[in-house]
């Protein structure tokens, strides 16, 4: 990632640990990508402008929680692991973008 959208920082201290900011985009997006890299194992962290959220109920969506743009954070110990999941395998058709486009 070239540029950190403002509000937003590449590298943070979160709960004791260095955490690192794969990328941003609108909260239902990062909704997709946390599920996805928590079925390899990945753990994730979202920061809204206003909190972080380690966890996502579906009644907080639902409810029209906060769905701007959001920053999708990972352990900087499981960066390369979840580039690699979103760059997609050698079974996907095509790696995911930071835009969300395939």
């Amino acid at each position: 990632m070239a540029e950190v959208p403002e509000g937003f920082e590449k590298a943070v201290q979160y709960q004791g640990d260095p955490w690192v900011l794969l990328m941003t985009m609108p909260r239902i997006v990062a909704e997709s990508y946390r599920r996805l890299l928590a079925e390899s194992g990945v753990v994730t962290v979202i920061r809204t402008p206003f909190q972080w959220v380690m966890s996502s109920p579906v009644i907080e969506i639902e409810t029209g929680g906060y769905m701007g743009d959001v920053g999708l954070y990972v352990p900087q110990v499981q960066e390369r692991e979840a580039d690699a999941i979103l760059q997609g395998g050698p079974d996907d058709a095509a790696p995911i973008s930071a835009e969300g486009q395939p």
